[in-house]
């Protein structure tokens, strides 16, 4: 295979799990209200919908367990092995959410085994992104590090597109009794379908971990890190916390345009294909700016121009409650916010060694994901709610860019971080 087909190919295999993950949250969350009817009958629509969003958190509980466990995994025994598992376990999740019989049918247990597919997925989402970012990037040209890890951000965008236009298809062919009696399934069983796909492309891919640099066990890659290099962990949960409190930013944006400004339900799905198709090149510009400029200084410079006009583009849009103004306002954010995270994801994986590479990297990321992240739309609703202020969220966010970017300064500050991004031990 031609050296740029094999680099095409290694892409595509690292990233395909990841856009099956996006899809699969994005799916979940579209399908909320049908999953509550199917699982939650209590009679009383707002706690089967608190229910059905609870079990859609739980999910996040399971992904530093997946990151822990499939990481070590993967600087054991291999980036390829982990990323073949991963898949199968997503598939798994999807296909138990897709075909699993409803309360109607199975009573407690329905709910139950609903939970233990969100862990499932969880935990498989927790596993894949250490493991397809270190692959990505030690599979990449040395100049083109940052480009290569940026595809783990641009591909989420992509599984939202496809779950969007999904959504918007079923929509047009099917009817809401259709819709919420079968038809919420198809999307997960689609999932499920895909993974076969992943699995076959991953086969093909070469090992990027070098056997003379690998621990003599699990337990000991874990051990390493955790006390070789706690510090380096805790300032990248912080550099990850800004980008996905960020990231919900958005995603909440679509319960705030219908739920605080009453536009139409259906608005929400056009949304999130508006920024899925910004969100896309905006990453790989990010990734790619930052091989030319460095990481840290694109990241600087794209979250402070967000935190500058998070403020001004919402009182804008407050005064000019529209969807035309909405979906403007909320897509140039997401100009800043992809290039931020495109140039950002190339950091974790360089901050650590390849011994312990995919384990620092997917539980840097998966606490940050879960701690900030899992916590960030209940805070935004408190937030709204005590203080009756639409613009009050907004100012969370802005703070956590900021106190996430001290974070990113300390990184640079460290001995010998500026010239590890190219991940030089590979």
């Amino acid at each position: 295979m031609h050296d740029r087909s094999r680099k095409t190919h290694n892409i595509v295999a690292a990233t395909i799990g990841n856009t099956l993950e996006f899809y699969d949250f994005t799916v979940y969350a579209a399908f909320s209200t049908f999953l509550s009817q199917a699982y939650f009958p209590t009679g009383n629509p707002h706690l089967m919908l608190l229910l059905s969003t609870v079990i859609f958190g739980i999910g996040f509980l399971s992904r530093p367990i997946g990151a822990m466990v499939m990481g070590a995994y993967a600087d054991r025994y291999g980036r390829k092995q982990a990323m073949t598992l991963t898949i199968w376990l997503m598939a798994l999740g999807s296909l138990m959410i897709g075909v699993l019989p409803g309360y109607a049918t199975l009573g407690l247990a329905a709910p139950l085994l609903l939970t233990l597919a969100r862990l499932i997925q969880g935990f498989s989402a927790g596993g894949e992104m250490g493991s397809t970012t270190a692959f990505l990037v030690e599979s990449s040209a040395r100049d083109r590090v940052g480009l290569a890890a940026s595809w783990q951000i641009a591909t989420q965008n992509i599984g939202s597109i496809i779950s969007g236009l999904g959504g918007i298809g079923l929509g047009a062919c099917l009817s809401n009794t259709q819709l919420a009696g079968w038809g919420w399934r198809l999307p997960f069983l689609f999932g499920a379908i895909i993974a076969p796909v992943g699995f076959w492309i991953r086969r093909n891919v070469d090992e990027t971990l070098h056997v003379g640099q690998t621990l003599h066990s699990m337990g000991t890659v874990i051990s390493h890190l955790l006390t070789q290099m706690p510090g380096r962990i805790a300032l990248c949960i912080m550099l990850v916390a800004g980008n996905t409190v960020a990231q919900y930013f958005f995603l909440y944006g679509t319960i705030f345009s219908i739920h605080d400004l009453h536009f139409p339900a259906a608005f929400s799905i056009s949304i999130n294909i508006a920024l899925g198709v910004v969100g896309f090149p905006g990453a790989l510009l990010g990734g790619y700016l930052a091989d030319r400029h460095g990481p840290f200084r694109i990241v600087l410079v794209t979250r402070f121009l967000l935190c500058v006009l998070l403020v001004p583009a919402f009182m804008l849009l407050l005064a000019h409650p529209t969807p035309t103004v909405f979906t403007i306002v909320i897509m140039f954010l997401m100009s800043f916010h992809a290039v931020s995270t495109g140039a950002c994801i190339c950091l974790l994986p360089a901050m650590f060694p390849m011994k312990v590479r995919t384990l620092g990297t997917g539980l840097s990321y998966a606490l940050g994901v879960t701690i900030f992240g899992g916590t960030a739309q209940p805070i935004f609703t408190m937030m709204i709610a005590n203080t009756g202020n639409n613009l009050s969220w907004i100012y969370y966010v802005v703070g956590m860019l900021c106190i996430s970017s001290l974070s990113l300064i300390f990184l640079w500050r460290m001995p010998g971080t500026r010239t590890t991004v190219a991940c030089a031990d590979r």
